[in-house]
């Protein structure tokens, strides 16, 4: 693997750009719409100090510069993944490992109908930085480092993905497990569930004449009715999961993972998170007062992405769903009227 190419300008796409390219002397190019922000010297800052410089290859707007990469890997929101896939797919090479940073926002089931089937994909179950950009095209921050990581890989052979899941452990320094299939890492009752769940309790019934008077805390402000919620869209998210090849302890109940036993403990378990707090749900102010702010991607991305694949499998393979149901369509209706 001595190419890579890193598909996005965000903040992940800046860490893992100069990250790899700084530390681990492999050539990387950057694909991005904005080629003449970004410098060829890029400075990664890091939680211990130890800052580094990384020289990234080539920088473009032209999807051909993936043509020549071993592993391509898309460090993108959800809502952009699927152009990005079609920009690339005339462009990449058979045996090229194309992959997202990120795989609950829809990329497997993106470029498995996009990409050709002799090009193996990939993805992380969770972001291996905690990432800021700092200066676009010059600097970011590492803000935090997760000590392991899963991924998943298909279209490959046993074989091929051992010796992938080796490469991913050497590039990202962390000790790197290979999930069983592209549904442990594309289905997680984390934000597709999570940010919902807050949402459809703050605004269920909000429409474009209704003014609150102040910009609610995401967290710190959450409310029974939020915890509910989530424990039944959790609920029927493992209904779907039983129907799926996963592993049965892939992933913890909400309430597991929170330690919690009701709505009332996990509405004060989320609302004491020290990590959490000083978080403001997306909303605008105008003379009138305060509403919700349906671009932001908490309504793109975690409605359009996150739980329209969860909605989509299962009714596919028949599942009834009826809260699923009734948050994302209220959600995407929403969402939507947010994109104009």
């Amino acid at each position: 693997m001595n190419r890579i190419c890193i598909c996005g300008g965000g903040s992940l796409g800046h860490v893992t750009a100069g990250y790899i390219a700084a530390k681990k002397g492999v050539a990387v190019d950057i694909l991005t719409r904005n080629p003449g922000k970004w410098s060829h010297r890029l400075t990664i800052n890091t939680p211990d100090g130890k800052d580094f410089t990384a020289c990234i290859s080539r920088i473009s707007d032209n999807a051909a510069i993936a043509s020549d990469a071993d592993i391509v890997l898309l460090c993108l929101p959800g809502y952009a993944i699927k152009d990005e896939l079609l920009r690339i797919a005339p462009h990449i090479k058979p045996g090229t490992f194309v992959g997202s940073i990120f795989s609950s926002t829809g990329f497997f089931f993106e470029a498995i109908e996009i990409l050709p089937a002799d090009v193996p994909l990939w993805g992380f179950q969770r972001v291996p930085f905690i990432a800021r950009t700092q200066e676009y095209g010059h600097s970011a921050n590492i803000l935090g480092y997760k000590p392991t990581y899963n991924i998943a890989a298909v279209r490959c052979s046993d074989e091929e993905r051992e010796n992938f899941r080796r490469t991913v452990e050497y590039l990202f320094d962390a000790p790197t497990r290979m999930l069983n299939s592209h549904y442990e890492a594309s289905f997680t009752n984390s934000n597709p569930i999570l940010h919902p769940s807050r949402l459809y309790s703050l605004f269920a019934d909000w429409n474009e004449n209704v003014f609150y008077d102040h910009q609610f805390l995401f967290y710190e402000e959450w409310n029974d009715a939020a915890s509910q919620l989530l424990i039944e869209l959790d609920k029927e998210f493992f209904g779907i999961l039983a129907k799926l090849p996963v592993a049965s302890d892939y992933l913890p109940t909400i309430l597991d993972y929170y330690e919690s036993h009701d709505a009332q403990s996990l509405t004060r378990k989320i609302c004491s998170i020290e990590g959490f707090k000083g978080i403001k749900t997306p909303m605008i102010e105008s003379d009138k007062g305060w509403q919700p702010d349906l671009s932001s991607r908490y309504f793109r991305e975690d409605f359009l992405c996150g739980l329209r694949y969860i909605y989509e499998t299962a009714h596919k393979l028949g599942i009834a769903t009826p809260t699923i149901d009734r948050v994302y369509n209220w959600g995407c209706e929403l969402a939507r009227k947010g994109r104009g």
